[in-house]
């Protein structure tokens, strides 16, 4: 076993037996032990009582946070004539057609949220497989198949983030930076929290929300009081 670092063991001391914590004690005691050289990604984990091997209980969709991600998010848009104008006039970093899904099939994946016009789905339906488990192809409840790219586009740039229930009934995604201000990332958690629980499934049974944990990049983690969290 790797020898921890003195960085490494202080922040997981600071942290040792720090349970059940309110949203405000979890982001306060994140960022005073995320002393990395760099800024790091405050990161929400969610653990929920759902199968998604049964579609009535998938857990998908989108939240815009209120005070951005803090990161730098590069969209790609499949699109043509006036709605790949309207998609570059909006900040897409890459506009295309079958141009882009010949550098996606070649490997070239350098995005971080697809979106297409309806036209285009049978164009990025051949991608499924590789934008699938990425979780990036383009699906119209999350509103990335649309035809008002630009809003779609500029949503993207400013602090949207999808979620998606992963094996295991995981719901995970950054939720601001580090040097954030405290208020700042308790609001961004309360409302990631918040959309993650209207997005409940109809084939939910018992105790939907289980556990929620806050940690950073390189940081150990802490648990969330659920009933805090939740503010509906």
């Amino acid at each position: 076993m790797a020898k921890l670092g003195k960085r490494t063991r202080a922040a997981r001391e600071a942290l040792a037996g720090k349970d059940n914590l309110s949203v405000e004690e979890a982001v306060s005691l994140i960022k005073a032990n995320a002393t990395a050289k760099f800024d790091e990604t405050v990161e929400i984990a969610m653990s929920l009582g759902v199968d998604t091997r049964h579609a009535d209980q998938m857990v998908r969709g989108v939240v815009g946070l209120p005070n951005g991600t803090g990161k730098a998010m590069r969209v790609a848009v499949f699109a043509r004539g006036p709605k790949a104008e309207e998609a570059q006039a909006a900040g897409a970093d890459i506009v295309g057609a079958e141009d882009l899904m010949e550098a996606i099939q070649g490997g070239s994946i350098d995005f971080d949220r697809c979106i297409a016009t309806p036209d285009m789905m049978p164009i990025v339906g051949r991608l499924g497989k590789i934008l699938g488990p990425r979780n990036l192809m383009p699906n119209p409840k999350v509103g990335t198949v649309t035809m008002d790219v630009k809003a779609a586009v500029e949503a993207a740039k400013g602090g949207e983030v999808q979620f998606k229930a992963e094996k295991g009934g995981v719901v995970h995604a950054g939720v601001g930076k580090a040097s954030f201000d405290e208020a700042k990332l308790v609001e961004n958690v309360r409302a990631f929290v918040s959309a993650v629980a209207k997005a409940k499934p109809a084939g939910a049974k018992g105790a939907y929300m289980k556990k929620i944990n806050l940690t950073s990049t390189m940081g150990p983690g802490v648990t969330v009081d659920v009933d805090n969290a939740v503010t509906e």
